[in-house]
């Protein structure tokens, strides 16, 4: 999904300056979803 691939390109953006992902969280009024949870980052 969309929200894979947004992470994802924040990952290999990031580490181009020397960042490290530790996760990546998206709310929504449903809920919260940690990509560190899910094994992505």
């Amino acid at each position: 999904s969309a929200d894979y691939a947004l992470t994802r390109d924040l990952k290999s953006a990031l580490a181009l300056v020397e960042v490290r992902v530790l996760d990546h969280v998206i709310t929504s009024d449903l809920g919260a979803l940690s990509m560190a949870e899910r094994g992505v980052v």
